[in-house]
């Protein structure tokens, strides 16, 4: 069976540079690409700050930190990203005709030996995969957020993964410190498919005035026990991410119980996406964050 030695990560945002980040430790030799060497820089600080607060845990050393930095590298050229990869992982936004055109490229410049793994939270991979060479060659690799921190990887087949393709991913996943269910593919596979409509009632229910943002969360995360709560959630997520994945599961379940709120839809058109744009259910702008009115 095929040893995994190199990785290349495409994106270095939010789940790009965790998926980057516990690869190295791992042990992996790592290229992150992104499209804008400002991305890069941004993905490479939160890894930096990340690992440092390790340090300050006393779960990892200065000099350990300088050697999983070390195996990391920045590139904004895909060719150079991904000719000489093992598994190369996608973790680009969650918009179909996006990763497509990106698989297509990924597929022309790696290796024929490399397995294609997308960290997709929604989408086909059977239909990903069928646009690549190497169908046999294509699996799901799904992290959660924050990746250093979140110990499952949903693994999903599609229609033409083979069992070895599983085996080498399950294998990955155990050594970066994942635990790992295997899913056979559907949309919104294991997790989501029960989280997101969670999510969007919980819009609904800002939408129709039920309660206020801070109740809503604090009501599920002490009711449910939950983490925190759903509306926190969507902000970390990103509401455009949460958009596109309520677009979709409409249109491949035919099932209206997924639909959008209105709400959700007009805070994306307001550019309101959550923490990435300092706005959305909460107020990131000061120091705290602060909820708001609806």
């Amino acid at each position: 069976m095929m040893e995994i030695k190199k990785v290349a990560v495409l994106g270095a945002g939010l789940m790009g540079n965790g998926i980057a980040h516990v690869c190295a430790q791992a042990g992996y030799q790592v290229k992150m690409r992104d499209i804008d060497q400002k991305f890069i820089d941004k993905g490479m600080a939160t890894i930096k700050k990340n690992l440092e607060r390790g340090i300050a845990k006393g779960k990892i050393t200065q000099e350990e930190v300088v050697a999983i930095l070390g195996r990391i590298q920045g590139v904004l050229d895909l060719k150079k990203a991904v000719d000489d990869a093992d598994l190369v992982i996608e973790a680009v936004p969650e918009i179909v005709s996006l990763k497509l055109e990106i698989w297509k490229e990924v597929d022309a410049l790696a290796p024929k030996h490399a397995i294609l793994a997308s960290n997709t939270s929604s989408i086909s991979i059977t239909q990903m995969a069928a646009v690549t060479e190497r169908p046999d060659k294509f699996i799901g690799m799904h992290f959660f957020n924050p990746v250093p921190v979140m110990n499952l990887v949903e693994i999903i087949k599609g229609q033409a993964t083979e069992d070895d393709t599983v085996k080498i991913i399950e294998d990955v996943s155990k050594k970066i410190g994942k635990v790992t269910v295997l899913v056979n593919e559907a949309p919104g596979f294991a997790v989501n498919r029960l989280l997101v409509p969670a999510l969007l009632e919980a819009v609904f229910a800002i939408q129709e005035g039920v309660a206020t943002v801070e109740d809503m969360d604090k009501a599920i995360q002490l009711g449910l026990n939950w983490p925190m709560g759903p509306l926190t959630l969507l902000d970390f997520v990103g509401l455009d991410t949460a958009l596109h994945i309520s677009d979709y599961f409409v249109e491949e379940f035919k099932d209206s119980k997924y639909r959008a709120p209105t709400l959700l839809r007009k805070m994306v058109r307001a550019g309101w996406l959550g923490r990435k744009s300092s706005m959305g259910f909460y107020d990131y702008s000061g120091e705290t964050p602060k909820p708001n009115r609806f």
